[in-house]
């Protein structure tokens, strides 16, 4: 291991997105010849685990410069026992370690009686960084929320035993990523499609001092244990709940790690370390539809500028957003639709360039100009034979000519 580094960083979605490139680059940043891993074991139930892993693997690659490997972990009750233990061995060596997508509850039952949780813990007192996204968020706390078996089995709500590794921080947290999810449309699917009735009725089975650690989807809440600090980034907010009473901290604000230990506390009469408020980070788009529909305003915009080169770039820079968000276990059918929005942008700029994205009335004027120039000569010598000879010649290129009070004015006709 290369690092002293003791961080726990939770992230509420988005964790191979273009909106946590920055925060994977810094924590890694953190790190000597890093050694990061992939632990894949909350998706190990799923058809397509061999494809989500090498998402993760392209993404860190990709946009975080960095290697990762999968610990192929997916299984470990009546796997390979040879497989597990190399498997674990990588885990204790690692000092970055990502976990992501899939079901809580699959990932604890496969780490029950392993040295999982027990690696992770000793990873955090003696040096790692370990970030956990989404459903493996789920595990961190004291407890976990099934939320499978509630959102779409129809269980009464209960809690699961969390690995509670926010333990290490002496922080008596659960962990509800996805806080501010809205897939539902009508219907209230905040707190990881749980949604405030149910959420409450959680809430009424913790022990006292036992609180939420909420996490809105595209953002992350970054512990560092040796500055004793806890960071927001991201796009939303981190929110602590207690009793159903919320507080919230925006992308940039940095709590000290006794506001997250007791947030019910009085001020000591000894301040905590200065903390200091870093600016807001620029907000990054937190969907691939979002992103599509930003460039093919950028892609119009440069048509009706006439600028050929701006609405170009405008498609190869979405060409580019859908590649960087493939690895986005989220993103779903909006792969489908923003490239929809390519191939008409596409359309559209080929018509443009058969038709000519200049204005044809600027290209044809310094003609007819001339032309009108040679009719005002004949008509003051009354030569109106030729006079009308200039206009039918114009009219046969769909451009007529008005003599008005003010002047002649010409208008350019679209043929049919």
């Amino acid at each position: 291991m290369s690092t002293t580094a003791r961080i726990l960083a939770i992230m509420g979605s988005g964790e191979t997105s273009p909106t946590m490139v920055k925060t994977h680059r810094q924590l890694i940043g953190r790190l000597t010849q890093p050694i990061a891993v992939v632990l894949d074991t909350p998706y190990g139930f799923q058809e397509n685990a061999p494809e989500l892993a090498l998402r993760a693997v392209e993404y860190f690659d990709v946009s975080v410069n960095t290697a990762i490997t999968p610990l192929g972990l997916t299984r470990m009750i009546n796997a390979d026992p040879l497989a597990v233990q190399q498997g674990l061995s990588a885990l204790t060596d690692a000092d970055y370690v990502f976990a992501g997508p899939g079901s809580p509850t699959y990932a604890l039952r496969q780490w029950k009686n392993t040295q999982v949780s027990h690696i992770l813990h000793e990873k955090l007192q003696r040096g790692g960084i370990v970030t956990f996204a989404s459903a493996a968020a789920l595990t961190l706390g004291t407890r976990t929320v099934p939320v499978y078996e509630i959102y779409k089995c129809g269980e009464e709500p209960y809690w699961l035993e969390g690995l509670n590794l926010l333990g290490e921080f002496s922080i008596p947290a659960v962990v509800i990523p996805h806080y501010n999810n809205a897939e539902g449309g009508h219907h209230d699917t905040r707190f990881c499609y749980l949604g405030e009735t149910r959420l409450n009725t959680l809430e009424q089975q913790l022990d006292e001092g036992e609180y939420v650690l909420g996490v809105d989807e595209h953002t992350g809440i970054v512990i560092d244990l040796n500055e004793r600090t806890a960071e927001v980034v991201g796009n939303g907010v981190v929110t602590i709940r207690v009793k159903g009473n919320s507080t919230t901290f925006a992308s940039g604000e940095v709590l000290s790690l006794e506001q997250l230990q007791n947030p019910t506390a009085a001020p000591s009469s000894t301040p905590p370390p200065a903390v200091v408020v870093k600016e807001a980070p620029e907000a990054v788009a937190t969907s691939l539809v979002s992103v599509a529909q930003q460039r093919r305003e950028e892609f119009e915009a440069a048509l009706t500028a006439g600028d050929a080169n701006g609405a170009t770039r405008a498609i190869l820079e979405l060409e580019n957003d859908i590649k960087l968000w493939s690895a986005d276990t989220l993103t779903g059918s909006d792969a489908d639709s923003a490239r929809e929005v390519l191939r008409s942008m596409i359309v559209k700029l080929g018509t443009a360039a058969t038709g000519g994205l200049e204005d044809p009335r600027e290209r044809v004027a310094p003609y007819v100009e001339a032309l009108l120039a040679l009719r005002k000569i004949v008509r003051a010598e009354k030569r109106f034979d030729l006079s009308d000879i200039v206009r039918d010649a114009l009219a046969l290129a769909y451009i007529e000519v008005r003599d008005t009070a003010d002047g002649v004015e010409w208008l350019l006709q679209v043929p049919e």
